[in-house]
């Protein structure tokens, strides 16, 4: 598909956008409410052929896609259109007396020219999430779909070719000669989701520019299990988290930091949860998703090797399948606990006092989220001493479903966020505006500077 676009092709459609938003159509709130209108009147139209992309690329089932990607989008623009009048108003501020008699305030504007390029594993929603923010800010989009989920990329790219202007919004197909392409020209913003590797190829890209980024990477989100958790709730909300998409979610537990006290009867527990959510044989599972492709199966393979398989360890090539797999006598420097594992594999590290856990993730890159199991109280200082993009107590995931908290990483996980208010905010500037009448002139702040003894008190 790569060969379909020549650089010049590429310049010409970031062109025609930056023409459309310089008409200045997508100023008006009410066009923009029209527009999220349409995106979800064509969520509802293209579901099923959504639902059956997702379903050839992944093995993901009907309900799996509905609920982790269309969904999550349907509730993103509903939230968007009951709030975007009072996000979009001019906002005023007070002003202090030694600018007397002047009056400020915030106009929010869009950004311009959107950027936006989603990854596989969530190829609907991570695509559409951002899209939904950037028309509610007012902005004009290029959307770049993964290519290694084709028949989303394709059916996306139907959709959106027949839902808006292509100088509007727009989709281009292809792999990483397209990609360099895409970068080498100039937007107003880049919103990128994927690795940190190529996270830092995005801002030496954006750099040339200086073009703003939103980039929300992945990383090693760690789970502690502490000695007073209730075992079988952790066992069975962690056994959800890792097993969602096969573990190829980007806070997904990637690896469990468990009190040695209770390790044996949380094994016992992790098992009965696969049981009881994926039958006996997983692979028979019409909800158990497959390895995107070939190359991802032998990564993730690679792993089984580094540890023993406490629960699960099979694995099926024709398949690409790979059983939950729970992974003991992990060593602290393995390339499975050094590396995002993105799939069902989660090696488990033993401790003894939760300091030892809190100073394991500490001397580690911060991660995209965290997740504690034990007394709330105690995960709130876990929270404390930690940093990451995100956290979770007693739970896995959910912090993503709110639409009013903020979904982002810090440090090697990313950097901006978005969701809600904080989506819109993501694309929009924040410009300040004051204005000073002319009626009267107060003489004091003007050359030679009379009276300064006086101004002096009330600066």
């Amino acid at each position: 598909m790569s060969t379909e676009y020549t650089a010049q092709q590429i310049e010409a459609a970031v062109a025609e956008q930056r023409d459309f938003f310089r008409s200045r159509a997508t100023l008006d709130t009410a066009y923009r409410r029209e527009m999220l209108r349409r995106l979800a009147d064509a969520l509802d139209r293209w579901e099923q052929p959504l639902c059956d992309a997702l379903a050839a690329d992944l093995h993901k089932s009907r309900e799996e896609a509905y609920m982790t990607e269309l969904s999550i989008v349907r509730d993103e623009i509903r939230y968007h259109l009951r709030h975007l009048r009072g996000w979009a108003r001019p906002q005023r501020r007070r002003t202090p007396l030694k600018m007397f008699p002047s009056r400020s305030r915030i106009v929010v504007e869009p950004l311009g020219v959107a950027l936006i390029v989603s990854p596989w594993n969530y190829p609907v929603q991570l695509l559409l999430n951002p899209l939904v923010a950037a028309v509610s800010a007012g902005c004009t989009a290029v959307l770049k779909p993964s290519p290694h989920t084709p028949h989303v990329s394709e059916t996306l790219a139907q959709m959106i070719s027949r839902t808006f202007d292509r100088r509007y919004i727009t989709v281009i197909e292809g792999g990483r000669e397209v990609n360099t392409m895409l970068f080498e020209q100039r937007y107003d913003i880049i919103f990128f989701t994927g690795s940190p590797s190529l996270g830092r190829v995005v801002m030496q890209a954006a750099a040339r520019h200086l073009t703003p980024v939103v980039l929300e990477l992945g990383g090693k989100s760690p789970c502690i299990v502490d000695r007073d958790a209730d075992i079988r709730i952790a066992a069975r909300r962690i056994a959800w988290g890792k097993t969602l998409n096969a573990g190829q979610t980007c806070i997904a537990p990637d690896y469990l930091l468990i009190h040695r006290s209770v390790k044996q009867r949380f094994v016992e527990e992790f098992a009965a949860a696969i049981r009881q959510m994926h039958g006996d044989d997983p692979q028979q599972s019409p909800h158990y998703v497959r390895m995107v492709d070939d190359a991802a199966f032998r990564r993730v393979v690679s792993y089984l090797d580094q540890g023993r398989a406490a629960v699960g360890g099979r694995s099926c090539t024709d398949d690409r399948y790979i059983e939950p797999t729970l992974l003991d006598d992990v060593a602290a420097d393995a390339a499975v606990m050094r590396e995002e594992i993105f799939g069902p594999v989660l090696p488990m590290i033993g401790f003894d006092d939760i300091a030892q856990a809190v100073r394991f993730i500490a001397g580690r890159e911060r991660p995209l989220a965290l997740y504690y199991f034990g007394r709330p109280a105690a995960g709130r200082e876990v929270v404390r001493q930690t940093s990451s993009g995100g956290a979770c107590i007693n739970d896995t995931i959910m912090h993503i479903a709110n639409h009013r908290l903020p979904f982002g990483g810090v440090g090697n996980s990313g950097m901006g966020a978005y969701h809600g208010r904080t989506g819109f905010e993501a694309f929009s500037h924040r410009r300040a505006v004051v204005t000073t009448p002319t009626a009267f002139d107060l003489p004091f702040r003007y050359m030679p500077y009379r009276m300064f003894r006086w101004v002096k008190k009330i600066l």
